[in-house]
C-alpha cells in the first residue's frame, strides 16, 4: 500500500466518521425528515461518500468513530455541519439534540469549560443562516 493510499484511506475514514456523526444527530428523533435528507444528500457528495457507504452509515451510524480534525478551522467546519443538522430538526427534540451537539463538540476537541457557549453561539449563527465563512470568522472572533 502506498503512502497516498494510506492518506486517502485516512481522509475517507474521517469523512465517514463526520458523516456518521451527522446521521446520528439526524436520527436522534427516530426519523430523517425531508430537510435533513436533503442536507445529508448534499453533505454526502461534499464528503465523497458513495451511495453504498451512505446506505451502510444510515443502517449503522455507530460504525465509524468521530475523528477530530487537527486544525481548528476544520473543527469549526465540522461543528458548522453538525449545527446545521441540529437546527434542521430542533423543533422536534431541541434539548436532546442540543446535548448531543455538545457531546460531538467535545469529541471534536472543544473544551468542556466553554462547550455550552460554543454550541449556543454555533446554533445562533446557524439560525441567522450564515455561510461557512461567516460562521468560521464569528466563531474564531467570539471572545474579542
Amino acid at each position: 500500500m502506498s503512502i497516498s493510499d494510506l492518506f486517502d484511506s485516512g481522509f475517507r475514514n474521517r469523512n465517514k466518521g463526520h458523516f456518521s456523526a451527522i446521521v446520528r444527530v439526524a436520527l436522534s428523533d427516530g426519523i430523517i425528515g425531508p430537510e435533513e435528507k436533503q442536507f445529508l444528500d448534499k453533505l454526502a457528495i461534499k464528503l465523497e461518500i458513495s451511495q453504498a457507504e451512505y446506505e451502510e452509515i444510515l443502517e449503522n451510524p455507530l460504525k465509524y468513530p468521530v475523528n477530530p480534525p487537527l486544525l481548528h478551522t476544520h473543527r469549526l467546519e465540522r461543528l458548522y455541519d453538525l449545527s446545521r443538522m441540529v437546527y434542521a430538526d430542533e423543533h422536534v427534540l431541541g434539548k436532546k439534540e442540543h446535548e448531543l451537539l455538545k457531546k460531538f463538540a467535545l469529541a471534536l476537541g472543544f473544551t468542556a469549560g466553554n462547550v455550552g457557549y460554543i454550541v449556543d453561539k454555533a446554533l445562533k449563527l446557524v439560525d441567522m443562516n450564515v455561510d461557512l465563512d461567516t460562521f468560521t470568522y464569528e466563531m474564531q472572533h467570539m471572545n474579542r
